[in-house]
């Protein structure tokens, strides 16, 4: 089930290499590089709340410190001494900190045990308060807002919490009697395989007498909850359609606290997310999609921030003016203005728009990402920020001030390791449409004659991106003496929506020649890199990927696909969120010529063609793209007679969290590139694709 504290999960692959003549650069000193082990010592800055008078900053840190999965702690920061206190016990596990409108309390999901839930403590971190458990549910959602509010006079907080569905007890029986469309569980949850069928609604609870009461009921989901400035009201956001499961359309409604009278804010084909009332409550901002068809997971459509009135007349999508995918929006203080993230060539970037009109300020407009933030008086924001050599950690910034760094979590693991450089370069597509953006991590020991092996790794999505923020695994490859390879193909975010909308129904086509193109170019331009020694890997999308292009050219030594799809078809069917290929090519699959297009750009219908080493790895319980997809791949690379083996992690869904499998996961690729590498020096020139 989906944990109450919401916290963060890591999918961590990371690759090693080890060089091993004089013709290549010798592994660096464990002192001077990253190791594999190195990832249990790290810790990384998450959410981030600002009090309202803006003296103190409520903070989560992810910790790795265990075998099993991260885990996220609360700490909150005096701004003046810029000292922090945790929230509960060393090994605790607190998440989702929410400050009282008046600022004397923070809200949290913490506690040990069964006794787990929403706590309460005073500003200082002190006098920690048990209020009322919560349950989650493992269903596959949307991304959700917040899922705690404050009442404006600080005595009441709005929460989501879960209560069985009709389904509940003959779905979870023996025999277990499946009547959802929607049955399975969410991407990340790891532990089952189907959904516990159960309902998220409102709860209210008082902060003085603990006393809890559910406002919502049925068998809808209600989320993204924010409470009314005259607290007479809760936005949220839920799917209302007749048969939920099979269309996605969230809207946004308003509950009168009062009364539980419910009216309703949006009836649009597309869909909105986490609402949010401006300080005077006359109008609510929210991100929104355009078009009748998008999906729960995701979405070829840029999100774009929206403003309505309060009583959803007036809908005008100021976020048009930029055109790239945008985060939930937050309001200032002063109401003049909404904040949000921007993603933009590989980096996510915090943007001030003013609501009246006029241009958008870039806030934070380094290189990397902005994670978690909130907006204080006088433009002050707090934000967690990924550079390019540390994970988040978290920062200050007032106006056109520099930022201030607060917090140096991972001094210690960095302290004295060099930190590999990322370059961007461009080149342009296979087809002359597109100029695409690649970004290479550089090894680190370079001599003026050394060679160095690439590895090529495929974001997922496909409608995501990546960029030049610290990323574990690439230095770990760049101590080792390997570079690592990122090409945004064609369907990435970051580059307009029309560059996103490329790889519409040309899956495991024109975006795959774009990996191939940024390999070439890559080739010609880093002549150290020694094309005899090229490895391939990606996960989700990026599985997929690699399974197909080891369809089409033999260049790459060998491969690593990573919770990839394999078989179009089957694929379909068998993911919980049913909609993405209809999302992808749209039309059902049993539309037209469909299914015959979905198998000829399935890499199982041309696996006689392989001939590169492949080694599978995939979660037991991945619900995003089942295990059964690897299974296919897997024994027809055996018929073909391919070097082939299969990973299988227990107790992981899409993507690998668990700590002590992330490690494992890179001890194994070393070996399994190591081990299909030609010595350097010995080989002859085989490679010369594309």
């Amino acid at each position: 089930m989906r944990s109450c504290l919401r916290l963060l999960v890591v999918s961590v692959v990371a690759l090693i290499a080890l060089s091993i003549s004089s013709a290549a650069a010798a592994p660096l000193p464990q002192s001077q590089g990253l190791q594999s082990s190195d990832l249990s010592r790290l810790r990384s800055a998450g959410a981030v709340e600002l009090s309202p008078d803006g003296r103190r900053i409520a903070y989560s840190v992810t910790m790795f410190d265990q075998p099993g999965r991260p885990y996220s702690q609360i700490w909150i920061m005096d701004l003046a001494t810029q000292k922090s206190a945790r929230l509960g016990s060393e090994k605790e596990r607190t998440g989702g900190p929410k400050w009282s409108s008046d600022g004397k309390w923070l809200a949290y999901f913490g506690g040990e045990g069964e006794k787990a839930g929403l706590t309460l403590a005073q500003a200082d971190g002190s006098g920690a308060t048990f209020l009322t458990q919560v349950s989650g549910s493992n269903s596959p959602l949307p991304g959700q807002g917040s899922s705690v509010a404050w009442s404006p006079d600080s005595k009441q907080i709005a929460f989501i919490s879960s209560t069985p569905g009709p389904e509940t007890a003959e779905a979870g029986g023996d025999p277990m009697v499946i009547t959802r469309y929607l049955y399975k569980p969410t991407a990340g949850e790891g532990m089952t395989r189907f959904n516990d069928n159960r309902r998220l609604h409102i709860f209210v609870v008082d902060v003085a007498t603990h006393q809890a009461r559910q406002l919502t009921q049925g068998t809808y989901d209600e989320h993204s909850v924010d409470w009314s400035p005259d607290g007479k009201e809760i936005l949220f956001v839920s799917n209302r359609e007749p048969d939920s499961d099979e269309f996605f359309n969230y809207d946004v409604f308003a509950l009168r606290v009062a009364d539980g009278a419910i009216r309703r804010l949006t009836a649009t084909e597309n869909n909105e997310y986490a609402p949010r009332w401006s300080p005077d409550g006359k109008t609510i901002a929210y991100a929104a999609t355009k078009r009748g068809l998008t999906d729960r997971e995701t979405t070829m459509e840029d999100e774009h921030v929206w403003l309505m009135d309060a009583d959803g007349s007036h809908r005008r999508e100021i976020g048009a003016v930029i055109d790239n995918r945008q985060s939930h929006p937050q309001w200032s203080p002063e109401g003049n203005a909404v904040y949000f993230t921007v993603q933009e060539r590989g980096s996510t970037h915090l943007v001030r728009l003013p609501v009246s009109g006029g241009q958008p300020e870039i806030v934070v407009k380094d290189l990397g990402f902005v994670g978690g933030w909130s907006v204080g008086k006088g433009g002050t924001v707090a934000y967690g920020f990924a550079t390019p050599r540390d994970l988040p950690e978290l920062y200050v910034k007032t106006g056109a001030t520099a930022p201030r760094k607060l917090t140096d979590l991972n001094a210690e693991v960095l302290a004295g390791k060099q930190i590999a450089e990322v370059e961007p370069f461009t080149f342009i597509s296979n087809d002359n449409k597109f100029e695409v953006e690649a970004f290479l991590t550089k090894p680190l020991g370079m001599a003026a004659n050394s060679k160095h092996p690439l590895i090529v790794n495929i974001h997922g999505g496909p409608h995501g991106q990546n960029g030049p923020a610290f990323s574990f695994r690439d230095q770990v490859f760049a101590a080792r003496g390997w570079a690592v390879l990122h090409v945004n193909f064609r369907g990435s975010t970051g580059y307009g929506q029309k560059f996103a909308d490329a790889v519409f129904g040309d899956q495991n086509g024109n975006e795959g020649q774009d990996v191939l193109y940024g390999v070439s170019a890559a080739l010609r331009r880093y002549l150290w890199i020694d094309r005899e020694r090229l490895g391939i890997e990606g996960v989700s999308y990026g599985g997929q990927l690699t399974d197909w292009l080891i369809t089409q050219t033999n260049e790459f030594k060998a491969a690593v696909p990573i919770a990839g799809i394999a078989n179009l078809v089957s694929y379909n069917y068998m993911t919980y969120y049913n909609q993405y290929e209809e999302m992808e090519f749209g039309q059902f699959l049993h539309q037209g010529n469909l299914m015959d297009v979905a198998w000829e750009r399935s890499a199982l219908k041309h696996v006689a063609a392989v001939h590169t080493p492949t080694m599978l790895m995939h979660g037991e319980n991945d619900n995003d793209v089942p295990i059964a997809e690897a299974e296919q791949f897997y024994i027809a690379l055996k018929d073909v007679g391919v070097d082939t083996i299969f990973v299988r992690y227990p107790r992981e869904g899409h993507g690998l969290a668990e700590v002590k499998h992330g490690i494992d996961s890179i001890d194994r690729s070393i070996a399994w590139y190591e081990k299909h590498f030609p010595r350097p020096g010995t080989e002859g020139v085989t490679n010369t694709q594309p």
